[in-house]
């Protein structure tokens, strides 16, 4: 570390269980096993707002809140907006409702509103032609008929006819629409290098479906809370586990904590590896996500992450983790 301080660290408390050091094969797999053992601590009589699971940047937990809002575990979130409340996965997973349903008026909606030059009165012509439209829906022809449409309305139409005739798989069809999104979405959002990991998130997290109305029904399951920003205040009564950025766990302390994606180009992330500042602030920040546990803690990181914009393959466990005593960790491996 360039600057380092003396310090001596020791505990008061005898015993206890290592920490645990999980690899597992994939992203879907280290969620799974977040969840089952969220599940398990909950059956051992931990109460749910006891538990905290914790990651570098908002993105890492969109995989693991779909398994858990499938799981019906009711989580808060800090840090971040949860995934299906981003309005940029909205309009994602708006394109794939309107390519699963074509007369879905809500998803429609907001697609043409996205749409440069269409305001709604363009906006609802266009539905009311689509929705007393009598072309069976899973045909071509069904997006042939333009009835003099403008041209960016046109070129959405060809988009969807491109897919629906190819038959594509779900993440084809996300990286389609992606493609087709992306000068819609710099234009939105200036922030958008920030949200583009959310779409590639996206992207991995459909290709684990073979249809795309399962993953449309996994999507829209209920989350168990609302927005962290509209949420009251919890009663005693209330159990909600706790997902958050590492950053907004600082000062805060749970029996039982997750660091998941403890993976060397996501903790630290590629571009901090190559800032010696900057990798020292993420060296920081896992000492107190490690610092965060009062009883149990779980490390987890997945392999063979493929990082789209470096164009490499994440297998490694976090630097931060090298060099530890064999003896300080009991590590597992997860696979099908």
């Amino acid at each position: 570390m360039r600057h380092k301080y003396s310090k001596l660290l020791f505990t008061n408390k005898p015993g206890g269980s290592l920490p645990q050091l999980v690899v597992a094969e994939n992203e879907n797999l280290q969620s799974r096993f977040v969840v089952q053992k969220v599940l398990e601590l909950r059956e051992n009589g931990l109460s749910l707002k006891d538990i905290a699971i914790l990651f570098r940047s908002s993105f890492l937990s969109f995989d693991l809140e779909i398994e858990l809002t499938k799981a019906g575990i009711s989580f808060q979130k800090f840090g971040g907006f949860k995934f299906i409340e981003t309005a940029h996965i909205k309009d994602i997973i708006a394109y794939l409702r309107v390519l699963d349903n074509p007369r879905d008026v809500v998803a429609w909606n907001r697609i043409l509103m996205l749409v440069d030059g269409v305001g709604p009165r363009t906006a609802e012509r266009v539905i009311d032609d689509i929705i007393t439209r009598k072309l069976p829906s899973n045909s071509s022809e069904f997006w042939e008929h333009y009835q003099g449409y403008p041209e960016n309305v046109r070129t959405l139409f060809t988009t969807f006819k491109s897919l629906l005739s190819e038959n594509n798989s779900p993440s084809e069809r996300v990286a389609h629409i992606i493609n087709y999104y992306h000068p819609i979405f710099r234009n939105h959002y200036d922030d958008f290098i920030k949200r583009g990991k959310d779409l590639e998130m996206f992207e991995n997290i459909a290709a684990r479906y073979s249809d795309t109305s399962a993953l449309l029904t996994d999507l829209a399951l209920e989350p168990p809370t609302e927005s962290i920003y509209d949420m009251s205040a919890p009663t005693p009564d209330d159990e909600l586990l706790t997902l958050s950025t590492i950053h907004s766990a600082k000062g805060l302390e749970w029996n039982s904590v997750f660091i998941i994606y403890a993976l060397d180009g996501r903790f630290p992330s590629i571009h901090a590896a190559n800032d010696p500042e900057e990798l020292e602030e993420e060296r920081r920040l896992m000492y107190v996500a490690c610092t965060r546990a009062k009883e149990n803690l779980f490390i987890t990181y997945p392999i063979n992450i493929y990082e789209r914009e470096s164009g490499v393959i994440l297998s490694k466990p976090s630097r931060f983790l090298e060099g530890l005593d064999e003896k300080l960790l009991e590590p597992w491996v997860i696979n099908e």
